[in-house]
């Protein structure tokens, strides 16, 4: 079942950390060497022990303990309970939302200790019905995912019990939805586009690209059907879990009102001259998720394992998207989704993959999709129509981000805004789009912008906030937005943020990071230039020396000062960075970085 998946997970997890766990750049530099992890076999045999709550005649396979922490819950009974034992089930269930971020899981008929002990019908309905009503005083909604016969005895009295598996979805009250960012990656051609349209119009696709019109922003886009810029597209799910698009929509407006969770499709190029669009774009947007497209009829080629080079570099949790069934032969899917399956579990990708055929694969891989191991592979047509139930069944089970503790924690920080579009409209003035990193951002919060040219920032206002193109007064930490300012300023850039005055933001040039070079075709001296990648930052940067060595070359780390070529970047020690140009790459960590020194860096 997808709870023993996602616990073995987090038990390896705390075990790692324990013992000390290495930096997630020598992991991915395992794609370019002929290392191998020994844990491979162990979650193998893991995902093939199968489903827990499925039937099995001869034995039981129990779960882990209950957890303490996390929005897991087991309940053995629910029959009948007092009403002080109720108010005590709504606080610990309104707890374990918390938890999740606005989803628990509940496991019915299981012990604390993971024995599946199994209701009788009677039972099973009761306690359900309990479930219902703890869920009704908190606002939310309950769906059973799934509920199985465990037939494990000859004895009459014990026979037909069974065991239940329960979503409880609650929106946070200070939330209109649960957002989830999905990038969405792969090869030119492959159908992302396509895809995305066929999800977020609920219109299958006429086999020329007809879906795919709706995400296009260019002319030469509609010209030559491939996507050069980033574009978003929104896709929701009601209390239920039914669908929210636009055909039971008009307006984006209307599809945030009715859904109670909310996922913003990130459409990237997947043209290798437009590489640089597409690492800005997953560098900046901070996606949840990576939804990596592969063709049928084509398979892995192109910038494919780029793509999925840089979703382990990112260490953005990614499942696979497996296009165009309906016009592949057989023999050809299968060797496509072989060959996937062996690249997966390569060295430096060390993953498990997990195709997806039945609702019980889709709730399994929903649980585990945040495992540092599994790897969804799902198998769709935007034209029949084939798989994509799966597909949007798997997307409502995602779970949230990021933790409560982690977002709270982040809510306290200094609002620090990163800006990755900049526009200039009429009877408006400037407007900045971008990501809220940290802190609580309001309407007429006062911030300052920078840093300029001369690396000071300058004091600005905010007038009006929008988010889905409906206005609202509040950006909480991991959400994108839309802000008017009160003034405009020439040469507003990508890259810049807006930052609270207590935060005292220091811009720089100069900037220490600890790298890892994936591929370089002699050496890298200093004096070598390059593009640095670092959020929403996109600029040319001075290789100004090497610690310790004389030069740096393919599978080398090496700590390395680096200069902005341009202009100064407001940068943080610990940021992760991506470095390219044509054919070299590299990854790494910023660990340290040197402000600029002026007579004042905020303009009166």
């Amino acid at each position: 079942m997808a709870i023993l998946i996602q616990q073995q997970r987090q038990n390896k997890r705390h075990k790692t950390k324990s013992i000390g766990s290495p930096d997630p750049m020598d992991a991915f530099l395992g794609l370019y060497d002929n290392g191998s992890d020994s844990d491979d076999d162990e979650w193998i045999s893991q995902l093939e022990i199968g489903d827990p709550l499925a039937s099995n005649r001869n034995q039981k396979k129990n779960l882990p303990p209950e957890p303490q922490s996390g929005n897991i819950e087991y309940k053995l009974k629910l029959v009948n309970p007092s009403e002080q034992r109720i108010q005590h089930l709504v606080t610990q269930m309104k707890w374990r939302l918390r938890e999740g971020q606005g989803e628990a899981i509940y496991e019915i008929g299981v012990g604390d200790d993971g024995f599946l002990h199994g209701l009788s019908r009677t039972d099973m309905d009761a306690s359900l019905d309990t479930l219902g009503t703890m869920a009704s005083r908190l606002g939310a909604s309950v769906t059973v995912l799934r509920r199985r016969s465990l037939d494990v005895t000859d004895d009459e009295a014990n026979a037909n019990l069974s065991v239940a598996e329960v979503l409880v979805r609650k929106v946070p009250d200070d939330q209109r939805s649960i957002d989830l960012r999905v990038a969405v990656l792969g090869n030119v051609e492959v159908g992302k586009s396509t895809l995305i349209g066929v999800l977020t119009q609920g219109q299958l696709d006429n086999g020329r690209g007809l879906a795919r019109l709706n995400m296009f922003r260019h002319k030469h886009e509609f010209q030559t059907g491939r996507t050069s810029s980033v574009s978003h597209d929104i896709l929701g799910f009601d209390s239920s879990g039914q669908i929210v698009n636009y055909e039971q929509a008009t307006t984006a407006e209307e599809i945030c009102d009715n859904c109670s969770k909310l996922l913003t499709f990130i459409d990237l190029a997947g043209h290798h001259k437009y590489l640089r669009t597409t690492i800005r774009g997953l560098t900046s947007y901070s996606p949840h998720y990576v939804m990596l497209i592969v063709s049928g009829t084509s398979g892995v080629v192109g910038t494919t394992r780029e793509h999925l080079g840089l979703a382990l570099a990112l260490e953005v949790p990614f499942f696979i998207v497996i296009t165009k069934q309906d016009v592949t032969r057989p023999q050809v899917l299968s060797d496509t989704i072989h060959h996937l399956e062996t690249h997966l579990k390569g060295p430096g990708c060390n993953k498990v993959p997990f195709r997806i055929e039945t609702e019980d694969d889709v709730i399994t891989a929903g649980a585990a999709s945040l495992s540092e191991k599994t790897v969804p592979i799902f198998v769709v047509s935007s034209v029949t129509g084939r798989g994509l139930n799966l597909l949007t069944k798997f997307l409502h089970l995602l779970p949230p981000g990021w933790g409560a503790l982690e977002r709270e924690k982040m809510e306290q920080e200094p609002v620090e805004f990163q800006i990755y579009e900049t526009f200039c409209l009429p009877q408006v003035g400037t407007v900045l789009g971008g990501l809220l990193t940290q802190g609580v951002l309001t309407e007429n919060m006062k911030l300052l912008l920078g840093p300029l040219e001369d690396g000071s920032f300058h004091p600005v206002q905010v007038q009006s906030i929008q988010r889905y193109k409906s206005s609202c007064r509040v950006v909480r930490a991991g959400q994108s937005a839309s802000l008017a300012l009160n003034i405009e300023l020439p040469n507003i850039r990508k890259g810049m943020i807006l930052a609270d005055p207590h935060l005292n933001p220091q811009a720089t040039l100069f900037f220490q990071a600890t790298i890892v070079v994936l591929f370089h075709s002699t050496n890298m001296h200093k004096g070598f230039q390059t593009t640095v990648h670092i959020g929403s930052i996109q600029q040319t940067a001075v290789l100004e020396g090497i610690m310790a060595q004389k030069h740096i070359s393919t599978n080398d780390t090496a700590s390395v000062l680096f200069r902005f070529l341009q202009h100064p970047e407001f940068i943080r020690t610990g940021s992760r960075l991506l470095f390219r140009t044509g054919s070299t790459q590299g990854i790494g960590k910023i660990t340290q970085v040197f402000p600029i020194e002026i007579d004042s860096c905020v303009e009166k």
